[in-house]
């Protein structure tokens, strides 16, 4: 395992990095960004500066155009430069940042001229990548800077907020605390026994290895809620045809997204739409419906609508309540009742209050109405209930697979130590599973992990953070 401190980018720490921070194409502003010992220099070559650079002051600045043609050389542009000393700043580097008007021609010049000047390229997540190497951002938060940008509801946007500030990490450190003071009282024992130190009886160590697990356990639950927020699901809307499938899709994206018409069958493919349902995304899939094909279209339909129910997180099942259950219904019923999954009985207001043979499925059931909106909040509640399971939001969620994995290396090296201990296996050998649990929770936050990991992690950052 690499200590978080060794080299990891290839290029020589000492190197200055350059990239476009701000999304490709045309906008108000675009901010060109420089961290390393030449970010400075580079910085006063690229702009006429009207008042010298400060730690922390934005400075009005010329952009100079850099052709060397008869009319190069004057001003290209205005912009604003903003100069943050080392080590007070993202990446403990002196960085700077030139905000210009956001033109793809002027900032691609500015990149070039930095370039040209002495600076490289900076590889994806790079600026981050200082930063944790630095010692301003353990690997958690460091996720959580790309968490952030890639965001797509306010609850995951906070989630991230969150984690960035060392939400995670905080729950972490006091069962690592615990952890080391339990290695240091057995490492005390061996290294001083012949010099009548007492050596830990196994009582003792059970009960501080006991205090360790019950926080573990928790966090490693909180993985099923923090998955779900930082990932999201899939929802499959199945039925027969004309049952309403598509008008409660378009009721609950809240706009006519998928084609309603009165004939059976007008759903051919798969019509999808990502919402938000409470900071929770949720993938919708209207499916074709499920019936005898009578036509290729069709078949291939009612095919595709099958494996998304297959791959689906969540069910609704729509039944019409005009219409007495078939065949293919009891099927579908039968083959969701292990599932996540509830029924909504659509057209309940053409029906009357009776719904024979509805419960006997054993799903929750929700009366519903596309047309009048009648049962529709209660269905969203539902399903935001499956969703989340009743879980609650909490702080410090595990929000990935690595997360999670490493919690649940470090329970699994927890409970190999304390059957060494109940069996009177000798510390040292118990030893060997406290570090290994030890190691695992310091991968979490990065302490401990090793280049290969931490190349992948920053790889699926953006170029310019």
């Amino acid at each position: 395992m690499a200590n978080k401190t060794s080299n990891l980018s290839g290029p020589e720490a000492a190197d200055t990095i350059a990239a476009i921070s701000t999304p490709p194409g045309r906008g108000g502003i675009g901010i060109v960004r420089l961290s390393g010992p030449q970010a400075g220099s580079i910085a006063a070559q690229l702009v006429s500066l009207r008042r010298p650079l400060e730690h922390a002051r934005a400075r009005l600045a010329d952009v100079l155009d850099a052709s060397d043609g008869p009319i190069g050389g004057g001003r290209i542009d205005e912009a604003v430069v903003t100069y943050f000393a080392g080590p007070n700043s993202y990446t403990a580097e002196d960085l700077v940042e030139i905000a210009a008007h956001g033109s793809p021609v002027v900032l691609e010049m500015l990149l070039r001229r930095c370039i040209d000047l002495g600076a490289r390229l900076a590889e994806p997540g790079e600026f981050t990548q200082r930063a944790f190497l630095a010692g301003r951002l353990d690997l958690t938060q460091a996720e959580a800077v790309r968490d952030l940008i890639e965001a797509h509801t306010l609850t995951q946007a906070r989630q991230a907020a969150s984690q960035m500030g060392g939400a995670l990490s905080r729950r972490v450190q006091p069962v690592k605390q615990l952890l080391v003071e339990l290695i240091a009282l057995l490492e005390a024992g061996i290294d001083f026994a012949e010099d009548d130190v007492d050596v830990t009886p196994g009582p003792e160590i059970a009960r501080r290895m006991a205090e360790l697990t019950p926080p573990l356990v928790a966090l490693e639950a909180s993985f099923a809620r923090g998955r779900i927020v930082h990932d999201g699901l899939t929802l499959a809307i199945v039925g027969r045809p004309n049952a309403g499938k598509s008008s409660l899709f378009n009721r609950l994206v809240e706009r006519d997204r998928a084609i309603v018409t009165s004939t059976p069958g007008t759903t051919r493919d798969l019509v999808t739409e990502r919402i938000s349902l409470d900071g929770i995304p949720l993938e919708l899939v209207d499916t074709a419906g499920l019936r005898e094909g009578r036509e290729e279209a069709e078949q291939l339909g009612i095919a595709r609508s099958r494996e998304a129910l297959a791959d689906a997180a969540l069910v609704v099942v729509v039944l019409d309540a005009t219409q007495p259950l078939n065949d293919e219904e009891h099927r579908l019923l039968a083959a969701v009742q292990d599932r996540p999954a509830v029924v909504a009985v659509n057209k309940s207001d053409l029906a009357g209050s009776d719904l024979p043979l509805l419960e006997c499925a054993g799903l929750p059931v929700l009366r519903t109405s596309a047309l009048t909106g009648e049962g529709i909040a209660a269905l969203r509640e539902r399903i935001l209930a499956l969703a989340t399971g009743g879980a609650a939001s909490e702080p410090g969620l595990l929000t990935s697979l690595r997360h999670q994995q490493a919690v649940a290396t470090a329970l699994a090296a927890l409970a190999d130590a304390a059957q060494a201990n109940a069996t009177a296996v000798p510390h040292e050998m118990i030893l060997l599973d406290l570090y290994r649990a030890l190691w695992a929770l310091d991968s979490l936050t990065g302490q401990t992990t090793s280049d290969d990991i931490l190349a992948l992690i920053f790889s699926t950052f953006c170029i310019g953070k």
